[in-house]
């Protein structure tokens, strides 16, 4: 059986099987994933990518990242610093926030590939439906703790695993690029081992900060 991608445990069994994936979950932290086994291919995975609309100009797509800029607005210092993490190739939320007086980085590991910005430290972070993209979770949750300073934010859009009988018929698992799975409990035990403040926001929106 397959080690969980984020907190390493090798206690992990099957969850559920489609035509296409076979889904694993782990006893400890709850993350469903996957079979790493059955994951697209870099190329693959940045096709799909390249398929994404995001225009900064698009009311709808602004109403719906405001769902975690609003939140962050409303606990970040003014003229704070931040970093927009899987940004993708139409960087919004960033330019929402710096209309409101915040001064952004930009980091994608296809469209933003500028490492350096990830040496800094920042007075917050976001991330939007990007979480539930990464193969090596592990890593990038470690990258993210230490981008954020203490008493820093890290604001986190994705939809969250309820039950396995709503996993059935789940749209959000039949993107191909979707590979792991959060749910409210997989937040609530980062939160505890990390000594982060967590805050639920909505059905989608997660917010974390670091102790000061």
């Amino acid at each position: 059986m397959h080690h969980c991608p984020l907190c390493q445990s090798q206690d992990t069994q099957h969850y559920y099987q489609d035509k296409r994936r076979e889904y694993l979950q782990c006893s400890q932290c709850e993350l469903v994933f996957v079979n790493p086994d059955q994951r697209l291919g870099a190329q693959e995975e940045k096709a799909h990518y390249d398929l994404h609309e995001n225009n900064p100009l698009d009311q709808g797509y602004r109403r719906f990242l405001s769902r975690v800029a609003d939140p962050i607005l409303e606990r970040v210092e003014p003229s704070s610093h931040g970093i927009d993490f899987g940004c993708g190739p139409g960087p919004t939320l960033s330019l929402m926030l710096e209309e409101q007086g915040h001064t952004m980085s930009l980091y994608d590991i296809y469209y933003h590939p500028d490492t350096a910005v990830l040496d800094q430290s920042y007075d917050f972070m976001t991330a939007t439906e990007v979480i539930e993209h990464l193969y090596e979770p592990n890593k990038v949750w470690q990258q993210w703790l230490n981008l954020v300073k203490p008493g820093g934010w890290i604001g986190v859009m994705t939809k969250m695993v309820i039950d396995v009988e709503a996993f059935a018929s789940w749209h959000y698992k039949n993107d191909q690029t979707h590979v792991v799975f959060f749910s409210r409990n997989t937040f609530q035990f980062l939160a505890e081992r990390d000594q982060l403040k967590l805050e639920f926001i909505g059905n989608d929106v997660i917010l974390l900060r670091k102790a000061q």
